[in-house]
């Protein structure tokens, strides 16, 4: 791509973080953004990086009224070597355009993908934090511009990237979380959204996440659609559970994110010799097995988060506790193993890692 970069003026520069532990997730965005807006006719245009900085909307854009829009995240993580590195972002590509083909939307050449997504990191370098356990967040998003009303698909779109140096997604860190098992409310069913990635899944969360934050839980884990017996997913993460000596996460099924780290969590565990199942899961399966004792671990894996381990579910107005609370051997096992990949600590046998070649200029237009 020829991107048109627009340097940014002597004091334009925002202050850097002076603590990574005060980073928090996403509450500080770099100094530049990536657009390009497409059109029917011409297809992808205006490729440019410019100062961040607000949109200039009409009242009647079509996302504001009938949300078509997608979304994805990664991150990029500085090595004790200085080398940047990402995290399999083959993968984000090609899942924002099954989304965008979800929300009939147009696709985004996964080279060109990439190459924005690294040509943002090189240009943003100095934001990487330096500390093991933070990094820089990637936030690619696309979004139908049409102003005019009518539900239907929009003519014109506009394609964004944003990164913020993030921390912890989990105030409690890598510690066990709550979580609370909602049987009223429903996230997505099979035919929907739910395998996209696009806000109307988040919006239709956020009920039943303040009613998890009322009962003392970090997040929903949330039940299928139809009958509301079957474990999917939480709202920031896939979920898995360690039955015996079996890992056992819900087989992606339509209403499912396909999570980048849930796929690398499987093949990990594959590579360890670890027996792993995709496959329906019960609630009732799962709570009889925490109860009897057979369930030993269950832990959230998603991009924001890694790993999540969970210590209690919070279900019809019982606890149930998992594990004494504790970090389990496998799921402290999954997060020394990624963090390690990702910051360049260990071997990366599975050739995930794209470095960014960060002496390298950008070019120009």
């Amino acid at each position: 791509m020829k991107i048109q970069i627009h340097p940014l003026k002597k004091g334009e520069m925002k202050p850097l973080f002076t603590n990574p532990d005060d980073l928090g997730f996403c509450k500080t965005f770099t100094d530049m953004m990536f657009t390009m807006d497409h059109t029917e006719v011409e297809g992808w245009r205006n490729p440019e990086i410019k100062k961040f900085a607000p949109f200039l909307m009409e009242p009647s854009t079509m996302v504001l009224h009938y949300a078509q829009e997608i979304f994805e995240g990664l991150k990029a993580f500085r090595t004790k070597k200085g080398e940047i590195n990402l995290f399999r972002p083959e993968m984000n590509a090609k899942r924002f355009n099954r989304s965008a083909a979800r929300l009939c939307m147009p696709a985004i050449p996964e080279p060109d993908f990439l190459e924005i997504v690294e040509t943002m990191v090189r240009l943003e370098k100095r934001w990487i934090p330096n500390s093991t356990g933070a990094a820089l967040y990637i936030r690619p998003f696309m979004f139908a511009s049409d102003s005019t009303l009518g539900v239907r698909a929009s003519s014109n779109y506009i394609f964004c990237m944003i990164l913020s140096p993030v921390g912890p997604y989990y105030a409690e860190g890598f510690n066990p979380i709550s979580l609370y098992v909602s049987d009223e409310y429903t996230r997505a069913s099979k035919g929907g959204t739910g395998e996209a990635k696009t806000g109307g899944n988040y919006a239709a969360s956020l009920l039943a996440g303040r009613v998890a934050r009322e009962k003392g839980c970090a997040q929903v884990l949330w039940l299928d659609g139809a009958e509301h017996r079957y474990v999917e997913e939480v709202g920031a993460m896939n979920i898995f559970f360690v039955f015996g000596d079996r890992l056992v996460t819900p087989k992606l099924n339509g209403s499912i994110l396909p999570g980048v780290t849930r796929d690398s969590v499987l093949a990990l565990a594959r590579d360890m010799g670890i027996k792993t199942d995709e496959r329906a899961v019960s609630i009732d399966e799962v709570i009889g097995g925490i109860t009897a004792g057979s369930v030993t671990e269950i832990f959230g894996a998603g991009t924001a988060a890694s790993i999540s381990p969970v210590g209690n579910l919070r279900y019809q107005d019982r606890d149930y506790i998992v594990a004494n609370r504790k970090v389990g051997p496998l799921s402290q096992k999954m997060f020394e193993t990624l963090r390690g990949i990702q910051y360049g600590e260990i071997p990366d046998a599975f050739n995930w890692i794209r470095k960014v070649p960060i002496e390298e200029k950008p070019a120009m237009a």
